[in-house]
């Protein structure tokens, strides 16, 4: 099988990879459009692409701060996964998975003390923590932060991501740092909002140094790669996900 998929060379040498739509075809998450035992078989397909022979560990994502440190696999099904935001690993032939469709996906590793991690970060779990716990549980497991490499895949730009005053107030006192006003209209006021620049802030603010963005938006980038701001303003019932892995070498 053929993905689509982008790399980071910030993580060479680190089996990884952020997989895209293929133009639509691939849907990689439990929750959209398609058939469960499909996406199953399209991420174990993925993770093998990643690392031949890799066992799966995607959580059951909430928005949530939480994190997973991973030493065996689970089923990868729709029902029963661990509830969290973010995975991590010490142990070899676990491809770590996070699945997003706008919202940031982060992955991390340290290759000297061979521990990698997995994030998803909307705005909710940004600003609650989720990155800093998921390099806290990363040094729990023999990192150092000098040593972590992070790189952002495919997030909603923020000339993409128009907000309201209710949602820019989460902000303050940074609002004026990541939010720009949007073009005028009649109404009330609305602004942009730069949730990859938000995430790099604080993973430096984190104390990592070695930290990277592949710059790609997934609302203007319709053929590779799904959007749920992209399905809501077209009305669409259901949108597709995309997923990021990563494993040690």
């Amino acid at each position: 099988m053929t993905f689509q998929t982008d790399t980071a060379p910030l993580l060479e040498g680190v089996p990884h990879g952020f997989f895209g739509s293929s133009g639509g075809a691939h849907q990689f998450g439990f929750g959209g459009p398609g058939d469960g035992a499909e996406v199953r078989a399209l991420r174990a397909a993925a993770a093998d692409a990643i690392l031949p022979g890799g066992q799966l560990a995607a959580p059951h994502q909430v928005h949530s701060p939480d994190v997973v440190t991973v030493t065996a696999a689970w089923d990868d099904s729709a029902e029963g996964r661990p509830v969290a935001d973010a995975v991590v690993t010490a142990t070899p032939g676990i491809v770590l998975g996070i699945v997003t469709a706008d919202c940031g996906p982060i992955l991390f590793a340290d290759r000297a003390a061979g521990v990698v991690g997995a994030a998803h970060a909307g705005w909710r779990g940004a600003v609650d923590g989720v990155l800093e716990n998921t390099i806290a549980a990363m040094e729990a497991l023999g990192a150092t932060r000098a040593n972590i490499a992070a790189v952002l895949g495919p997030t909603i730009a923020q000339a993409s991501y128009e907000v309201d005053a209710p949602f820019r107030a989460h902000f303050a006192p940074d609002a004026a740092r990541f939010f720009a006003a949007a073009p005028d209209r009649e109404g009330a006021p609305r602004w942009q909002f730069d949730l990859p620049g938000f995430i790099m802030a604080r993973l430096a603010a984190a104390g990592l140094s070695k930290i990277a963005d592949v710059g790609r938006d997934t609302f203007s980038h319709v053929a590779r790669y799904h959007s749920h701001r992209r399905a809501t303003k077209a009305g669409e019932a259901n949108y597709g996900r995309q997923i990021s892995m990563i494993a040690l070498p």
